[in-house]
């Protein structure tokens, strides 16, 4: 074939115009510790610090390349391609230690592919002559170094080894049709003909252990999880639970075998290549064990559930015996006693009742006896690689149901539904259908499996239906094809082909042929893991090309992810792309031949054809499908040139192909791009719209850094905004990065509070790699002699992992939380500066954005772009289609359902929150945002129980709170007195030592005895929980703006004038007087004395004069000694020096700048709910946040994981947990 340049220039070399420079690869542990570190790599300029990271650890051969090469001469091989073998004569003179390495350049990656592909290629046929074969080796190259398109991972594992080191070893089993002789042979060598394949299906007989059967798959499974590929079988054929053997014996049934191959997958790929998830296990809809199927996950993950809730309850309710025990104050011997001792009687009530079994009740009383005082029970919890989900099965794979239109009649005609046994194919049960369809919606629902294969839809579009129905996928379900075949991926970055504001269509056709010739010289060069799968990947020569990166290419075209233009451009990209491949397949077969089955599916092969271009055309007459497909949407394509180019090449595919045939059977499939698509830098895998405006860029040597999804500046200019405008833009979502002119908290701010040059200096160091300004302000980053010195803050205070500097400096949340949004960013652009909503549209994601975004794109959105795209595509495209958390089962069925009138043949669904080692993405910041809402707008009794729940799931079972603290005997306090709606109210508070409020009583002059009783019982209930450490702030927030009578004007009352209610007073008074709540004051106290009412003029001075150290230190201790914090309203002088007794006699200057910062926040216990969810983040959390999914990278243990089709990859490592 003749191959033309276009990328590069003839007698130059490949790389001429591309600079390469070195850099370190280093990927870490959240720990800290090295997991791969290469101190030089080179790769091409502009590549990002994962797409390098990815290269050297993933594709390098770090071994076992000599380092002294020469070529070896081979007769009809043009020089250039002859193969290289180790120079053992060089390699002599070099030490011993020396002569053998591994690759530390990328060009040696590219060299060694392309050269191997060239060379099977020329070999084989595919080039007209030599300069054609050079102008193929060097385009592939520059597409290679330039990200313009990548194969799947198993070529860059193993292609070219042999081809440009000599590297090879013993046979691991493997066949291969020899190209020349056409006859099946068997390897002799693991490296002369590579594994270059990714996606395999695989066929099981209904037989334990004889070749082809049960156990003879899990063989051939290993063999493929060792060199990274991934395989799925449809198991239909294995009879169901209770079904005769030959023996007279029954079956054990489907799911024990099942069973068995998930956890024979689970050991393989946690020591190999291969992650969960590169597997996929099918099972058709009458099969008769198809409900324990659907509800297998279901039922799994409900074990999980049951372990980490039986586990910390055992552990909790069992220590709490111990406790009772180690608390008794009487004779020891009485106190493992339940008749003595009250409180271990309590304990072990309490035990029964939550279901602790009397066995374990009974040994911690005989361990008490034996003399020990505490238990370590194993408690688990759900993240996805604990102990929990090991235990449990069916978490190794992808299931997917396979589901017949003849089904979904049944289930719009509420009609019965036979199951079949697969021995005699007699009912073995009749079920609903819509009873069954629900089980489906449920479990899709319930935990993201099963997924959806259409098979009509499938096989309507079946190329070879003369050689069987298609009735399996690989695991992310793109490759659909007959069992026992095998595809090899590739993909092009779209937005590689953007230049200039237009798409490149005359480069884009370019790459589509010549990787289209590089997949079919695949085929040609491969072995395969078994007899069957090479013979028929031979006979078929199925082809996976594909791209990645829509998502951006629309964004940056100024084009949103859900419009009619943008599905019009994946629908006219898929077929410009697909009619090349098969146009340029059709090239290959008149020289070459068509693949050995085309003379029987010939056709239907040009049946499949035809329709194709039918719906490049805008065309209606299909032929045979049993659904129509979407067709072309010309009239919203943003480039018309691109639908004449779509149409004009499927007419030349349509035409090719009568005259000659096709030498493949299938050409396309749009795979996830999982690896690759790192490597490949893309912002958006497959289909799939982008995750996040905000990404987190990776740093040389660890760390990250937050840039802008750099699509959208792109889009903004598109759409024609300034580029002042732009720059505001940007920084609503990534921040400014300094606190420099942050409200509230910034420069000044901080220097009123003691701060000088070098810790501003620290924190805004601190700040280019931070995720909240929060993790920024502690003794790490401004040394503990600063914050204990300076500022004041106790030793033990600083080690509490709930402490929050900034609220300790009397920052409010809100004032924070909008410093914040200055300083980090809002991660949205919703609420951005001079953004028109009208452009919204452009910016959504798959998830809302950030902690204020709102918008997302619909189920539909996805559903319709993959229907757009699919009616040009040979096989299936891997997408997940993402649910919110809210979405009903009815909708989880909608959505297949609509999948399947728009002809999609497969898809899964995720709804947000449904795994459980996966946090809610729209429950980030501990349900605070749920909470406020109902304490603002809920009934006293919903706003009591919210704060319940929220002081007992996060300070007692988090284990924070400290134990009841008692008053002094003899404390200070005040009592007010006022008139609220004509009825006086006495509020009388008690304080500790330090001005911390302890205690409250309320009376009532002239109130019946039973409302005059409940408040007084009231203020006894908040006197406790002040006590145990519940934060004021939470009763404050709690109870303000309640409303019953007595209402009304306040008299008496210098700050308060209006009340909704006793309790609205009541806790207005201590907020302003404890808390310094001035927002919940109508008049401000503030002035010179402290009861006077004053006006705004002085708003901001002291409200003291200045005195020396020594006078503050002994005036204000004798005055901090001897009042009231809550009759002073907190209006103490700002320099207050505390003395402290002991042996060492120091000053501790306590900061008070800000108006909070008074003495009883700096010295409260730090046990509020906001110091508990603003300092103890966990990752999970941290990292939905930040858009991934929330589960830590089995490979490097990062929380850096996102969606990829049907399996997800790690942004750190690149490992994958799909084919690619």
């Amino acid at each position: 074939m003749k191959i033309e340049r276009k990328l590069t220039t003839e007698g130059q070399d490949a790389y001429a115009a591309l600079a390469f420079t070195t850099t370190v690869s280093e990927i870490r542990n959240p720990d800290g510790k090295i997991v791969f570190r290469n101190e030089a790599v080179e790769v091409p300029e502009g590549w990002s610090q994962v797409a390098s990271d990815v290269i050297a650890q993933k594709y390098f051969r770090k071994a076992g390349v000599p380092a002294r090469l020469k070529k070896v001469a081979e007769e009809g091989v043009p020089e250039f391609l002859w193969r290289s073998v180790p120079d053992e004569a060089a390699l002599a003179e070099l030490p011993k230690d020396q002569r053998i390495v591994g690759e530390t350049s990328a060009r040696q990656v590219f060299d060694r592919m392309a050269g191997a592909w060239a060379y099977w290629g020329w070999k084989g046929g595919y080039f007209t002559t030599e300069s054609d074969a050079m102008a193929y080796y060097d385009e592939m190259r520059l597409m290679l170094a330039r990200q313009m398109a990548a194969p799947n991972s198993p070529q860059w594992f193993n292609t070219g080894l042999h081809w440009a080191y000599g590297i090879d070893g013993p046979s691991q089993g493997h066949f291969y049709v020899d190209p020349f002789t056409h006859k099946l042979v068997k390897s002799t060598s693991s490296y002369e003909h590579p594994q270059p394949h990714a996606c395999f299906i695989q066929s099981v007989s209904d037989d334990l252990v004889n070749e082809g059967g049960i156990m003879d798959l899990w063989v051939r499974e290993a063999r493929l999880f060792k060199y990274g590929s991934g395989t799925g079988t449809n198991f239909s054929s294995l009879r169901g639970e209770g079904e005769r053997l030959s023996g007279g014996g029954k079956s054990s049934g489907l799911m024990g075998f099942l069973k068995i191959g998930d956890r024979a997958a689970g050991a393989i790929k946690s020591g190999g290549t291969t992650r969960r998830a590169a597997k996929m296990v099918i099972i058709d809809m009458d099969h008769p064990d198809i409900e324990q199927f659907i509800n297998w996950k279901v039922i799994e993950e409900q074990k999980v559930a049951s372990l980490v809730a039986g586990s910390k309850a055992h552990e909790l309710r069992l220590n709490d015996i111990f406790a009772a025990i180690k608390t008794w104050d009487g004779e020891i011997a009485d106190a493992t006693d339940p008749a003595k001792n009250p409180a271990l009687k309590g304990a072990i009530k309490a035990a029964k009742k939550a279901m602790i079994p009397d066995t374990y009740t009974n040994r911690i009383l005989q361990y008490a006896r034996q003399g020990y005082t505490s238990i370590e029970f194993p408690t688990y919890d759900t993240d996805w690689d604990s102990e929990a989900y090991v235990t449990v099965s069916g978490q190794n794979s992808n299931n997917s149901v396979r589901v017949t239109d003849a089904f979904l009649q049944a289930v719009k005609d509420d009609a019965d539904w036979e199951l079949l046994r697969r021995t005699d194919g007699k009912v073995a049960k009749t079920i609903k259908a819509r009873e069954l369809w629900d089980q489906v919606g449920h479990a899709a629902w319930a935990c993201a499996d099963p997924g959806i294969q259409f098979h009509d839809t499938v096989n309507a579009w079946h190329t070879c239906p003369a050689d069987g129905a298609i009735r399996g996928s690989n695991p992310c379900s793109e490759y659909m094809f007959l069992d026992d075949t095998a595809c090899n991926l590739a993909s092009m970055n779209l937005l590689k082909f953007f230049e200039g504001g237009k798409f490149d269509a005359e480069t884009y056709v370019h790459a589509t042929r010549l990787w289209t010739i590089t997949l079919e010289i695949s085929v040609m060069m491969a072995q395969f893991p078994s007899k069957e799968i090479a013979q028929r990947s031979y006979e078929y020569r199925t082809l996976g090309l594909g791209y990645a990166n829509i998502g951006g290419l629309l964004m940056n075209m100024g084009l949103g992810y859900d419009s009619d233009a943008g599905r019009s451009m994946g629908g006219v990209l898929s077929a410009i792309m697909t009619g090349v491949s098969y146009a340029t397949s059709a090239e290959m077969a008149a020289e070459l031949g068509a693949f050995p089955g085309f003379a029987r599916n010939r056709a239907d092969m040009l049946r499949v054809i035809r329709n194709h271009r039918r719906a490049a055309h805008g065309l209606n007459d299909y032929e045979a499908v049993n659904v129509n497909p979407v067709a072309l949407d010309a009239a919203h394509c943003p480039e018309a040139s691109l639908v004449a180019l779509a149409r004009s090449a499927w007419d030349e595919a349509l035409e090719l192909g009568e005259a000659h045939g096709y030498r493949n059977a299938q050409a396309t499939v749009i795979a996830p791009t999982g690896t690759i698509g790192l490597v490949m830098d893309c912002d958006t895998t497959g289909i799939e719209p982008d995750f996040a405006l905000v990404k987190f860029k990776k740093l040389a040597g660890g760390g990250y850094f937050k840039i802008i999804n750099q699509s959208v500046p792109a889009a903004l200019a598109k759409l024609g905004y300034r580029p002042s405008q732009i720059e505001e833009i940007i920084a609503y979502a990534v921040g400014h990065g300094s606190i420099g002119q942050a409200p509230h908290i910034n420069h000044t701010a901080l220097i009123g509070h003691g701060f000088g040059p070098a810790e501003i200096a620290k924190v805004e160091a601190a700040l280019v790699s931070a995720f909240d300004i929060r993790f920024v302000f502690n003794q790490w980053t401004l040394g503990t002699d600063f914050c204990t010195g300076t500022l004041g803050i106790p030793a033990d205070k600083l080690n509490d992992p709930s402490f929050d500097l900034l609220r300790h400096l009397g920052f409010t949340r809100q004032q924070v939380e909008q410093a914040n949004d200055h300083v980090l960013g809002t991660m949205t652009l919703e609420g951005a500066p001079h953004l028109k909503r009208a452009h919204y549209n452009v910016f959504d994601c798959a998830n809302t954005c950030g902690k204020k975004g709102t918008r997302y794109l619909s189920v539909d959105s996805h559903i319709r772009m993959m229907a757009a795209a699919q009616s040009f595509i040979s096989g299936a495209i891997s997408k997940t289609i993402n649910m919110p958390n809210s979405a009903t089962i009815e909708e989880t069925l909608a959505a297949y359902e609509l999948s399947h009138s728009l002809g999609i043949k497969a898809n899964a669904l995720y709804r947000d929150g449904s795994k459980l080692s996966q946090p809610l993405a729209s429950a980030l910041i501990e349900d605070d945002e749920e909470a406020e809402e109902i304490l603002a707008t809920g009934t006293p009794h919903e706003k009591a129980q919210v704060i319940a729940e929220k002081i007992v799931e996060k300070i007692i079972l988090r284990e924070v709170a400290r134990g009841r603290e008692k008053l002094p005997e003899r404390r200070k306090g005040y009592t007010q007195k006022a008139i609220v709606g004509g009825h006086k109210v006495y509020l009388r508070t008690g304080e500790y030592q330090d001005g911390r409020l302890g205690e409250i009583f309320i009376d009532m002059h002239k109130e019946g005895a039973g409302f005059r009783a409940m408040m007084n019982n009231f203020a006894i209930a908040v006197s406790l929980g002040l006590q145990y450490g519940v934060p004021l702030e939470e009763f404050v927030d709690a109870f303000t703006f309640t409303r019953f009578e007595p209402a009304g004007m306040v008299q008496g009352n210098e700050a308060i004038k209006n009340a909704t209610s006793i309790l609205d007073y009541i806790f207005r008074e201590l907020a302003i007087s404890y808390l310094d709540r001035t927002d919940l004051a109508h008049v401000k106290p503030t002035g010179a004395s402290f009861d006077d009412l004053g006006g705004g003029d002085r708003e901001g001075q002291k409200n003291v004069a200045p005195v020396s150290d020594d006078a503050a230190s002994r005036g204000l201790e004798v005055l901090r000694q001897i009042s009231s914090t809550g009759y002073l309203r907190k209006r103490l002088p700002q320099e207050l020096m505390v003395l402290q007794g002991g042996a060492g006699v120091s000053a501790r200057a306590l900061d008070m700048s800000a108006p909070m910062g008074g003495l009883a926040v700096a010295m409260r216990s730090e046990t509020s709910v906001e110091a508990v969810s603003a300092v103890m983040i966990d990752p999970r959390t941290k990292a939905k946040m930040q858009g991934y999914e929330g589960d830590p990278c089995g490979e490097c243990g990062n929380y850096t994981l996102v969606r990829n089709g049907t399996c997800m990859k790690c942004n750190t490592c690149g490992g994958t947990s799909g084919c690619s």
